[in-house]
């Protein structure tokens, strides 16, 4: 194999990664998230203290809307939703215990706090 044969290989490979994320997804990304972050916004100033919603009722849904907006964020400008499987698992499932260690060391601080009473 020549070594213009294996350039034109390499530069071919680098070309098809990323082909699929086009200047129109990335505005359509932009505007999704946009969206998701409007929707935040209008809770937290208007819908929260308007009608009095209790943290209980809107934390869960802000903690629902930001992990649509890091999913769009890791899937398209991270290149993450392009990539092999084994990459976006090396990736994901680490993230996935360390939201679960997060959830129980605050679910255990609890206990902890009404210990030292």
């Amino acid at each position: 194999m020549s070594s213009e044969t294996a350039n034109i290989h390499v530069e071919g490979a680098a070309h098809g990664e990323h082909e699929t994320m086009t200047k129109a997804r990335i505005w359509r990304v932009f505007f999704i998230l946009l969206g998701i972050t409007s929707v935040e916004f209008i809770i937290a100033l208007w819908l929260a203290p308007t009608y009095g919603l209790r943290p209980g009722i809107v934390n869960p849904v802000y903690i629902v809307l930001t992990l649509f907006k890091a999913y769009f964020i890791v899937a398209f400008f991270m290149h993450l939703k392009f990539e092999k499987v084994g990459l976006a698992l090396a990736i994901i499932v680490p993230i996935i215990f360390i939201i679960g260690l997060i959830l129980v060391l605050t679910n255990e601080s609890h206990y902890w706090i009404d210990l030292r009473r």
